[in-house]
């Protein structure tokens, strides 16, 4: 192991899974803090801590040469990005390849390879795996994007290439809609990301969102299954789970070794997701983006596995080999993940950082809570509204939705709004129960239920939410870090 002191460039929830698994394997690790998070679990939990910059996000965790300088300055080997901020910056990881330091993820061609959603698409093409038709590339105009549409089909969907977060993404029915769209997409994404790049995919309507967990060290790569994350609001992930129930065991099969032979393609290093729509009417399954680091809801993925994500990352840019081969990855039950938000569901699920004044934190048999608060916690206005994620594992999917009702029963987090309230009544749902939703399903409910009133415009997603439908966003500025 070439890693005797990892530096942990991110905060909340993961930067506490960061420092555990690096503590787990006799690592060292130092917490990067801003001025609003000295206080926070994962700086408790770390062996030192050093400050990077103020509150801001911009100033701070997405300051490459103050995270760099402190990583040195402390004496790290490593640096480890989580997920969002600088996780999927090539331009990061070449920054701290260049100091000296490992990067706990992919290289830094790959992330460039398969950063673009355009690019990505044309890899997956020349490997063979099935892609949303769309756009060959970014389209440079609306009279290119309006010649795309005819030749895809309406409706279509119009995707930033360099980023995620539903940010840039809109629906065109006809080519008038789509002359107006455009511009404000590409508008969108260049004031989100500084590219105005855009490119279009054939809107797959009523589709579900499958993603396949990879693990590759350079040369070799294997998965650990798929996880299902259909139910979204405003294009952000609210509930995963590991397998997906909507995939036959053949489906699964060809899903599985199509991302592996796209990860070998791409000579993948680390953990990394494919992220594909599947078309349930036809059986269809099509690759739309990788997402080049580690995610929210890889614990679903480590529950039905046994394999631990994060520890692997570590190990691999440690210079270890993947000594796991596929036979060892076996399906051990049903796993489901509720994300808790400082949210309030009655109030247009409106963010409420405030102090934990109190907490109780559910257990039991196949009960696991990702999380960064503790008693007297002041959760920071600056950030992202994830509290932590609560996951529930057993036998049966219908088991573990049992599993994860209870636990958030016995879950309370005093002193702020939370959306456990909306997951509990999802448990409770006779379509979700039975499996029988969709990407859109979840907005659709929410409009006839009284746990919230959905007013945004569609396609805008809320920077207080945290991951995309179709993407899964980096984290920008401050109260925008879309995992």
């Amino acid at each position: 192991m070439a890693i005797a002191k990892i530096f942990v460039a991110n905060r909340g929830e993961i930067a506490v899974r960061i420092v555990r698994a690096a503590q787990e394997l006799g690592i060292g690790t130092v917490q990067a803090v801003s001025a609003a998070d000295e206080t926070m679990l994962a700086a408790r939990l770390a062996d030192e801590t050093a400050k990077v910059g103020p509150a801001h996000a911009s100033k701070s965790y997405l300051n490459s040469d103050a995270l760099i300088a402190a990583a040195l300055e402390t004496g790290c080997d490593a640096v480890h990005p989580g997920y969002g901020f600088l996780s999927e910056n090539a331009a990061f990881a070449e920054k701290v390849d260049a100091a000296g330091l490992i990067f706990i993820g992919p290289k830094p061609e790959t992330i460039t390879r398969m950063g673009d959603k355009a690019k990505a698409r044309r890899e997956a093409q020349l490997a063979g795996v099935p892609t949303v038709p769309g756009s060959d590339g970014i389209v440079t105009d609306v009279a290119a994007a309006q010649a795309a549409a005819e030749a895809v089909g309406y409706p279509v969907m119009i995707k930033a290439a360099a980023g995620g977060g539903g940010r840039g993404i809109r629906i065109a029915d006809d080519a008038a809609q789509l002359a107006t769209l455009i511009p404000q997409a590409s508008a969108e994404a260049k004031a989100a990301f500084g590219d105005g790049g855009l490119y279009l995919e054939r809107f797959v309507r009523r589709a579900r969102h499958v993603e396949v967990q990879i693990l590759g060290d350079g040369t070799r790569a294997i998965h650990l299954y798929e996880r299902e994350c259909s139910l979204q609001r405003r294009r952000q992930k609210v509930w995963e789970e590991a397998p997906a129930a909507c995939l036959s065991p053949e489906q699964r099969e060809a899903l599985c070794a199509s991302a592996v032979k796209l990860a070998e393609r791409v000579a993948y290093r680390g953990a990394g997701t494919l992220e594909y729509l599947f078309d349930e009417a036809t059986g269809e399954f099509f690759f739309i983006e990788m997402n080049t680091r580690i995610q929210v809801e890889h614990p679903v993925t480590e529950m039905v596995t046994g394999v631990d994500l994060v520890a692997w990352m570590i190990r691999i840019a440690g210079g270890e080999r993947l000594s796991l081969t596929q036979a060892d990855v076996t399906l051990r039950g049903h796993a489901v993940e509720a994300r808790i938000n400082a949210e309030d569901p009655a109030a247009d699920f409106r963010p409420h950082p405030g102090t934990v004044s109190g907490l109780a934190v559910p257990g039991g048999m196949g009960v696991r809570f990702d999380t960064m608060l503790y008693p007297g916690y002041q959760v920071p206005p600056f950030y992202d509204s994830l509290l932590g994620k609560l996951i529930a594992h057993a036998e049966t999917r219908e088991a573990a939705i049992a599993r994860l009702a209870r636990a958030l029963g016995e879950l309370t987090v005093e002193g702020l709004p939370t959306t456990a309230a909306l997951h509990l009544a999802l448990t409770r749902n006779g379509d979700v129960r039975r499996g029988a939703f969709h990407t859109g399903w979840l907005e659709e409910w929410l409009k006839g239920h009284p746990l919230a009133g959905d007013r945004a415009e569609p396609g805008q997603a809320r920077p207080s939410q945290i991951d995309t439908g179709q993407t899964d966003a980096g984290q920008t500025e401050a109260g925008k870090e879309g995992r």
